[in-house]
């Protein structure tokens, strides 16, 4: 399809000098989208949709921000930095926003960095969250945004609130500290171990220096051992894979990375913590995750710990290379070498294409299998099943739902949008069944806040048809309306 001319032109504005992609970060996202080996043994291979879907989304939110420009005023605020033998606590705890308003001073929007990792969600969750960053950016948006008269889809609205990734590394805001998933009690951080039954299993040895011959054997045999050089350049610690040196189908990670300095009046946006000393007379925030992925880079200091075991760079690289960029080019920084580009015959993907969608007999696409109750309370689960198609078949969904939760208004005869599948209130559950059914089971955690009222679940798709040229149909599901209340006893 062609574009209109006009938003091709202005995209010509927005390079690479001046566009800085930073994501908020969560363990709780689709994967498929990195094009380097070990990235794509992890995810099942390079996932097209995954890659269209994100890119398509920057290139709209840049393109919204575009029409939006007017001008304004950015003001600055931050809390106290406090960092490990320099001061009182071990973890950076600054926190750092920037507040734009118009010229009347209403806000716009505002951008934050504060130093946690979003690991609310642990490694029990299946389903795609946004974890803690992205809560913050809801709820923030959520209150700015509820009076805003012409949304048409539940917390649109011209405020945005972008809570971004600082020098997270192992912040976590999990601050009674690792358990043992088997027995609740406390890990042994420094041993890195579980006692069960009065027995000690070993996982990973964080203080090793001789690795292990079992895998350096199987390693050794496979892959082939890591260089002289590569040994010698991350002593004391010992290497499992040396990805650096492995090119085959195509190199295991980056070895050309993006770095870039931003300055917005007396704000530095910078790569990492210690490279904060090198600006003199500027408020500096540390964005550290930009651009490409190469997991850590760590202190001298980190290395010798956790972080090492995902770290691809030897152990001064942070002050060999990162900060003497810092130092020695602070004006202008030179355009490094450029990325490569991959073609797409070297990139693999074992994920199927689904199959054609069956409804099972007597039922079609949209049907309800298991229906909602009549009344619920406030704090109850609201569940509905569906028959569903994939969700694969409904392509990039951006600016779509697969679930509302709308609420009847007597005065206008009308349903309202209450919540998506973005709210945190809901959940979308995809079931895979055999022979191409599923069901989709959607829940609603009915806040405490929820107005008493009639209120219904829709759940919205696509299924592919067997015949007919495996066209692609949309279909809407639809729940019986069910009530809410704040106590059955005053009902």
């Amino acid at each position: 399809c062609a574009e209109d001319p006009g938003k091709l032109e202005h995209r010509k504005s927005w390079q690479r000098d001046n566009v800085v992609p930073s994501g908020p970060h969560t363990h709780s996202g689709v994967g498929g989208y990195f094009q380097y080996t070990l990235f794509m043994i992890t995810s099942k291979g390079y996932i097209k949709p995954s890659i269209q879907a994100i890119v398509s989304g920057i290139v709209k939110s840049i393109d919204i921000a575009h029409r939006n420009l007017r001008p304004g005023r950015i003001f600055i605020n931050k809390g106290q930095l406090e960092e490990r033998n320099r001061y009182e606590f071990n973890t950076d705890k600054q926190i750092v926003i920037m507040k734009f308003t118009d010229l009347d001073g209403d806000g716009m929007g505002l951008l934050s960095w504060f130093a946690v990792h979003p690991v609310s969600m642990n490694d029990t969750n299946r389903m795609v969250s946004s974890d803690n960053l992205g809560y913050a950016s809801f709820a923030f948006e959520q209150e700015k945004n509820k009076s805003y008269a012409s949304r048409s889809v539940y917390l649109q609205g011209p405020f945005v609130a972008g809570f971004s990734s600082s020098n997270l590394g192992d912040s976590s805001l999990n601050i009674r500290g690792p358990v043992c998933v088997n027995t609740g009690k406390k890990y042994d951080y420094l041993n890195s171990s579980c006692p069960i039954g009065g027995v000690s299993y070993l996982s990973t040895v964080l203080w090793d220096t001789d690795g292990d011959p079992f895998w350096d054997e199987i390693r050794d045999a496979v892959l082939g051992p890591p260089s002289n050089k590569t040994t010698a350049c991350h002593q004391p610690k010992p290497i499992l894979f040396s990805t650096g040196e492995m090119d085959s189908p195509l190199p295991w990670h980056p070895a050309i990375v993006d770095v870039q300095i931003i300055t917005i009046g007396s704000l530095a946006i910078v790569a990492e913590l210690e490279v904060k000393e090198s600006f003199a007379n500027a408020e500096v925030v540390v964005a550290g995750l930009c651009n490409i992925y190469t997991h850590y880079i760590t202190t001298y200091e980190e290395y010798q710990v956790y972080t090492a075991c995902l770290s691809f760079s030897e152990p001064s690289t942070l002050t060999k290379t990162y900060r003497n960029i810092v130092m020695e080019t602070i004006g202008e920084l030179p355009k490094g070498p450029e990325p490569p580009f991959f073609d797409e015959d070297k990139l693999f993907n074992q994920v199927q294409d689904p199959v054609a969608d069956v409804a099972p007999a007597d039922t079609t696409f949209g049907d309800v299998l298991q229906q909602v109750n009549p009344i619920y309370k406030v704090g109850e689960i609201a569940s509905v099943t569906f028959v569903a198609g994939n969700p694969r078949h409904s392509g990039n969904i951006r600016d779509k739902t697969f679930v509302t939760v709308e609420r009847f208004h007597n005065d206008t005869n009308s349903w309202e949008i209450i919540h998506t599948d973005a709210s945190w209130e809901t959940r979308f559950h995809w079931i895979k069944g055999l022979a191409g059914r599923s069901q989709s089971k959607v829940e609603w955690h009915i806040p405490l806040t929820a107005q008493t009222g009639t209120y219904r679940i829709q759940h919205f798709g696509h299924y592919k048809q067997f015949t007919d040229n495996n066209t692609i149909t949309p279909y809407v599901g639809t729940s019986d309306a069910f009530k809410v209340t704040r106590s059955f006893y005053y009902y």
